[in-house]
């Protein structure tokens, strides 16, 4: 009979760590992928902003060493990720190609433009920075037109911004939830140990002798609900690295590190933390109230 009731307590003790485990990485690995969502949002967002392009056309009297000089000033230029040169033979064909048919056949020439497609870096790109470039552009007199997309500009930078104050709002929701159902489990894990904590006060017993044994298995708990978690954010930052070369999530060390060591010592800070306080309310707790 003692024996069975033993085996029954220890499979409880083990559903419970497995649950409180189960709980600090399901939980960490959430707030590890919010962190670094959160961190390379920016990283993001400069992708979309550097796929914009200002187009200069050029008339067709431009000299070829005005264009060679334009050119290479460009790429010079603080503003400049990449340029790219398209001839109007080129740009022919790009049309024709998009409608389905060759336009010059009935028009019978080319009214397209030798043209350059200027790629910015993210910082530059603002209504009132491309504003600005685009009307020293145009002075040029061997430019014929600077266009770029100005409502898209607009746009991705409103939105850049909408998404970004957004992220953080439900970032700190989740920390405070994630905080709140880690310290949940770890309480319960506790509760059940609670006669048991009674039971050595009343022998003569510190508190900090109680804790201490608790404190060190809920940190040993953390560490494999962190390790779980770490293993998880790898694995997915792996797959999105490979559907997303160009964002280039894996290529700064020390930010991946710095996440991965944080998301870490939060598993373990929350863990003792919330064992802490979770065995000192026993601790003051009078016997009848272990009933409770």
């Amino acid at each position: 009979m003692s024996s069975s009731f033993e085996k029954y307590q220890k499979r409880r003790l083990i559903s419970s760590y497995f649950s409180v485990v189960i709980s600090i990485a399901l939980v960490l690995f959430l707030l590890g992928l919010l962190g670094l969502l959160v961190l390379n949002t920016k990283k993001v967002a400069d992708h979309f902003k550097e796929q914009i392009a200002l187009s200069i056309f050029l008339k067709d009297s431009a000299k070829e060493v005005e264009i060679n000089q334009l050119e290479k000033s460009l790429a010079l230029a603080d503003y400049t990720k990449s340029t790219q040169f398209v001839s109007k033979e080129d740009a022919a064909k790009a049309h024709s190609q998009e409608i389905g048919e060759d336009f010059m056949d009935f028009l019978g020439y080319n009214p397209l433009k030798n043209s350059i497609d200027v790629y910015f870096k993210a910082d530059y790109v603002s209504e009132a920075k491309i504003a600005e470039i685009s009307k020293d552009l145009s002075n040029k007199n061997f430019i014929e037109e600077v266009v770029y997309d100005k409502p898209l500009i607009a746009l991705l930078n409103d939105n850049i911004k909408r998404i970004s104050f957004w992220i953080l709002i439900i970032s700190g929701i989740f920390t405070f939830i994630a905080v709140l159902l880690i310290n949940s489990s770890i309480r319960l894990s506790v509760y059940s140990k609670r006669f048991t904590i009674k039971t050595m006060q009343m022998v003569g017993a510190t508190k900090g002798f109680i804790r201490r044994p608790f404190i060190w298995k809920s940190i040993k708990l953390g560490i494999i609900g962190s390790i779980l978690a770490l293993s998880g954010m790898a694995a997915v930052l792996y797959y999105l690295d490979k559907a997303f070369p160009e964002l280039q999530l894996l290529t700064d060390h020390r930010l991946l590190i710095a996440i991965f060591a944080g998301v870490f010592i939060l598993g373990l800070i929350i863990s003792w933390i919330s064992t802490f306080f979770a065995t000192s309310r026993f601790l003051n707790l009078k016997t009848d109230e272990l009933y409770y």
